[in-house]
């Protein structure tokens, strides 16, 4: 989680040194909306194969002393990514103007000069899919053999590598500038990790695992996993899609809002996720199935009682926040009303993301790719649907229509939680639901004294800096909740202060 928090931490340098760049413009539109094809890519051959399939079997191999076949599966799985990348990448490469055109951003055909710009830095950022890729890969070895630290580390290089694509590069190039950071970063993503992985001391084989059972049961979990991711990755196009068509900016305020919802869902919920996936695969492996079910039911417990006040935190300091970190340069007042309210409805769904990021590893752990992903696939229909019924309300209710597009994400990603957590509750025959629900209360009631001592410093603290009120809020708010969380007994709590106590 500290590494999570310090990868935020540069990624918020990293935004505020782009954005006081390029702000919302219509370059910084046209990039946005490049940088998606080569995540999409990465997404759907690393993240399939690797947050779901790569590592409970790797993990497997390793709890049962298959050390050779572990390694033998991470070649393959290696030279699989990398063959498969290439192909894609090619093709994309090929076909890049049309992707932009009928595919990605129909709306920039109006701009003739925006869509080739878009092209462009869309062929310029094909190979850092595969650098993230082997990286990814990288990362899930690491992971398995309980490395977390170095590995969460990583996408604060990826951020470094931006950062010097704008000071260095931007100068000469301009928004081309940003675009070679990208590939820059996903070097560096990948080169952070490489010592750590050659002390592990693991073998090498140039092999594509044919015929091998250890390769064909990843094959087996990732192909619905792919499934759900590409459904993830379309609603991404959809709203690149929409947005493309509204205001200037728009492509933009969506993006910039998302990335701010996921920092505090990365530090809670991806750290959470991730340090418990290997424990939870050891545990099914062995059979343990009670212990698994504690383990998932406390990791939930954590994930709701630092959630729910993010999610509050998030909705009523936003103005202030977003002034804070970007309202500089080219990042205007209008850019800053942009961002702030597709945030208002993202922050929304802070919960049910961070639930859902725990709950989807608890199905991998258990070699279960198939529910999550039908479970998400029905959602994420539901989201495609309802970003173009909200953003046509919105429009009809005389509101910015991008906000329309994050509620839709929000309202799809709670019913994803609800979904995953029934069937999950019947798969471990109860999820200690008791303790969840009074996590769930007790969390709302300390978020809710936090949101009235909140509303109490915005009132009092009108017309003052930003930074004051912003720094003012966190601490307050921080402060409240941490004192309504001990003194309603939360164990959570009191273990924090015993910890601190024996420390100091």
């Amino acid at each position: 989680m500290a590494a999570f928090v310090l990868s935020n931490l540069v990624g918020l340098a990293r935004q505020v040194i782009v954005l006081n760049a390029f702000g919302t413009s219509g370059d910084m539109d046209a990039f946005n909306a490049a940088n998606r094809v080569s995540e999409t890519l990465f997404n759907l051959v690393a993240g399939g194969a690797l947050g779901s399939a790569f590592i409970p079997t790797f993990t497997g191999l390793l709890t049962r002393g298959e050390r050779r076949s572990a390694w033998r599966l991470a070649s393959a799985i290696a030279n699989l990514i990398l063959l498969v990348l290439f192909i894609a990448s090619l093709v994309a490469y090929i076909f890049a103007p049309q992707i932009v055109r009928y595919l990605l951003a129909p709306g920039f055909a109006a701009d003739p000069a925006q869509e080739a710009l878009t092209v462009d830095l869309l062929r310029l950022m094909l190979p850092a899919a595969a650098l993230f890729a082997l990286s990814g890969l990288v990362m899930g070895i690491l992971n398995a053999h309980q490395v977390f630290f170095i590995p969460a580390l990583a996408p604060a290089m990826y951020q470094v590598g931006m950062i010097l694509g704008v000071l260095v590069f931007s100068p000469r190039l301009g928004i081309y500038g940003l675009a070679w950071g990208v590939v820059l970063g996903a070097g560096l993503h990948l080169l952070l990790q490489i010592p750590f992985l050659l002390r592990q001391r693991g073998t090498y084989t140039p092999t594509l695992g044919r015929g091998d059972p250890n390769v064909n049961e990843v094959g087996r979990l990732m192909l619905p996993r792919l499934l759900g991711v590409a459904f993830v990755q379309l609603n991404f196009w959809v709203n690149i899609w929409l947005a493309s068509s509204l205001p200037e900016g728009s492509v933009t305020g969506v993006t910039v809002a998302f990335a701010l919802m996921l920092m505090p869902q990365a530090a809670i919920a991806q750290s959470i996720a991730i340090a418990a996936l290997p424990t939870m695969a050891a545990q099914f492996t062995q059979g343990r199935l009670i212990d698994l079910r504690h383990s998932l039911a406390a990791s939930l417990r954590g994930v709701l009682l630092l959630a729910i006040p993010a999610s509050l935190g998030l909705i009523l300091l936003r103005v202030p926040l977003i002034t804070l970190l970007y309202q500089r340069g080219e990042f205007t007042e209008l850019s800053t009303e942009l961002v702030a309210w597709a945030l208002l409805w993202y922050a929304a769904g802070l919960v049910g993301h961070s639930i859902v990021e725990v709950l989807a590893r608890a199905f991998y752990a258990m070699h279960d790719t198939k529910t999550p992903v039908l479970v998400g696939v029905g959602a994420m229909s539901l989201n495609v649907a309802f970003s173009m019924a909200f953003s046509a309300l919105f429009i009809q209710l005389g509101w910015a229509p991008h906000g329309g597009l994050a509620l839709a994400n929000s309202l799809a990603t709670a019913l994803e939680m609800a979904g995953l957590l029934l069937i999950m509750r019947r798969r471990l025959d109860g999820l200690h639901g008791r303790s969840l629900l009074k996590a769930a209360w007790q969390g709302a009631l300390a978020a809710a004294v936090m949101g009235f001592a909140l509303w109490g410093w915005l009132s009092i603290s009108t017309g003052q800096p930003a930074w004051l009120v912003a720094l003012g809020g966190l601490v307050i708010g921080g402060g409240v909740y941490g004192v309504v969380i001990l003194a309603v007994g939360v164990p959570e709590g009191r273990r924090v202060v015993a910890a601190l106590r024996r420390r100091i």
